[in-house]
């Protein structure tokens, strides 16, 4: 069923900014196993645990204790994808090194390889208590055709609650992610997303998807959240639409808990370096 966007818009009121442990700041430190730790005072976490490539583990929300993240953590790189071709399981899989550029930045980076013939940088900001950024960059050294980046968030099981911005008719309204659109739904940006999306790349192993296709999402930002209700707390993904041609995500129930944003959507000549926002709002949910 549809509900009002005055229902069910995904606002969240921003935490205090200041820890208990009376710590927390906006800044990123070396743990001394190739990872790093943070503490913004809305968040504390990890990113780039024991040296691995899967984003923000270990992510718990400061005020109320609860933690966020489950298994791959969130704002990971997973499946990459041109046309006919998957790299790999996910990006996570990849080599990688990581640079503290500054105390609220660290740059991750993919080098290409024989077998992948681009590089891939990430760059995790802490760009507000309550908000963590990452712009991920391509380096193609040959042509990429239709390149895609699924970038991938898995929730703690509290959060079993999922809206997406979507365009229903003519308005924009917020859609709860029933079961009753399809076990694993996709929200396409246009038409022409949703014709890469059904190009072959799903059905490429390990893990194919068959997708369902409830709306496409409404621009110019593609966003999408999850609410714990119970303890409060919102998660909004975004990203510009114009580097987002698709939101996807499990009947909000499903046992993944997951969010995805694909990244991209577009050929790339070799020698051009593009580069997509995303961001991670945290925040408590407003009184009812």
């Amino acid at each position: 069923m549809l509900q009002s966007a005055r229902q069910t818009a995904p606002a969240a009121v921003e935490s205090p900014s200041t820890a208990p442990s009376g710590r927390s700041e906006l800044r990123f430190e070396e743990d001394g196993a190739k990872g790093f730790t943070f503490d913004t005072g809305v968040m504390r976490g990890r990113l780039r645990a024991d040296g691995k490539s899967l984003g923000l583990t270990e992510v718990y929300h400061v005020g109320t204790g609860r933690r966020l993240d489950a298994g791959h953590g969130l704002l990971g790189h997973y499946r990459v994808f041109t046309k006919g071709v998957r790299y790999g399981g996910g990006a996570w899989d990849w080599p990688s090194t990581a640079t503290l550029i500054d105390p609220r930045t660290v740059e991750v980076l993919w080098s290409a390889a024989d077998q992948r013939p681009f590089a891939l940088r990430a760059v995790y900001r802490l760009a507000k208590p309550s908000t963590i950024e990452v712009e991920t960059t391509v380096e193609p050294r040959e042509t990429l055709t239709a390149f895609e980046v699924f970038l991938a968030s898995y929730f703690d099981r509290a959060f079993t609650n999922a809206v997406v911005l979507a365009r229903v008719g003519e308005q924009a309204d917020f859609v709860e992610a029933t079961p009753d659109r399809g076990d694993w739904q996709m929200y396409a940006r246009d038409d022409a997303a949703r014709a890469m999306i059904l190009d072959g790349r799903w059905r490429l192993e390990p893990n194919p998807v068959a997708w369902t296709f409830p709306f496409p999402f409404a621009g110019p930002v593609a966003m999408v959240q999850r609410r714990a209700e119970g303890a409060g707390i919102s998660a909004v993904l975004s990203a510009p639409a114009t580097d987002c041609f698709a939101i996807a995500l499990p009947q909000q129930t499903e046992g993944h808990y997951s969010l995805y944003l694909s990244l991209f959507g577009r050929t790339i000549p070799a020698g051009e370096t593009v580069r997509t926002r995303a961001q991670l709002v945290v925040g408590k949910l407003p009184a009812r």
